[in-house]
């Protein structure tokens, strides 16, 4: 099948995942390959920022890195926070005048990547005075900056419009060729992504191809939101969501 016929870059084997003696995610089983797009879903405290950080441990320097919190530094212009994503490549000294007078070769970079990102004008600007959405595209140039064959995102395209957050994922695709992004908008998992984990309840409730999913399977994933995306229009509230047994976690790779 074509999805075994790629190179396995990840495997777990129900193993737990978790910090310290706190255990997250119990008895977790999946795999990532590459070449896979993959949507991470579940509601805060699923367990996806965990997932995240032992995929980022074990890929190491093969994945850039974005966090849900950006980890950016405010004081700092938009230019040393991007650069920062390569901040290991240089010797201390290249780094501490880089502070001083921008290097040449990396502020060319660094402009290209964020007139990309809608970030034209603010190489100058600290990072404090930015709004939320432009900060988000900084968070996001630095990891690009990173120029790794993987991205890991901590829901990277979350202070954006529905718009701009498939701008973004398109670049993101478009720089690496295996990706795993966590986010709330199901739509634009089903739309956008080829493959789509989800977390529910401390486990692993969906692992299948997104074009073999729908909303109301994602939905789902959800039971505490008021209006879940994807639920039925007034008049139809009697279809009844899917029960967490009732959800695809059995469907193989394909």
């Amino acid at each position: 099948m074509e999805s075994e016929q790629r190179h396995l870059l990840v495997r777990f084997e129900g193993e737990d995942l978790g910090h310290g003696a706190h255990v997250v995610l119990p008895r977790l089983s999946l795999a990532l390959h590459q070449g896979e797009r993959v949507a991470l879903l579940g509601q805060s405290g699923a367990g996806k920022s965990t997932l995240l950080a032992e995929l980022r441990r074990r890929l190491g320097e093969e994945a850039a890195w974005c966090p849900q919190h950006h980890g950016l530094v405010p004081q700092l212009a938009v230019y040393h926070n991007v650069f920062m994503g390569r901040l290991p490549e240089h010797s201390a000294l290249a780094n501490l005048w880089n502070l001083v007078r921008p290097l040449r070769g990396p502020w060319r970079e660094v402009a290209v990547l964020c007139d990309e990102l809608g970030l034209t004008g603010l190489m100058r600007r600290p990072v404090g005075e930015l709004s939320g959405g432009q900060r988000q595209r900084v968070a996001i140039a630095r990891a690009l900056y990173q120029a790794r064959p993987l991205f890991l995102g901590d829901e990277p395209v979350a202070s954006v419009d529905p718009h701009q957050a498939l701008r973004l994922l398109d670049l993101i695709d478009s720089r690496h060729t295996t990706s795993v992004v966590a986010l709330h908008q199901r739509e634009l998992a089903l739309s956008h992504f080829d493959r789509v984990w989800g977390l529910r309840d401390g486990r692993l409730a969906i692992d299948a191809r997104a074009d073999e999913l729908s909303l109301t399977e994602l939905d789902a994933l959800y039971p505490d939101a008021a209006e879940p995306a994807g639920s039925p229009p007034p008049g139809n509230d009697d279809v009844p969501l899917p029960s967490p047994e009732a959800l695809p976690c059995a469907r193989g790779r394909p």
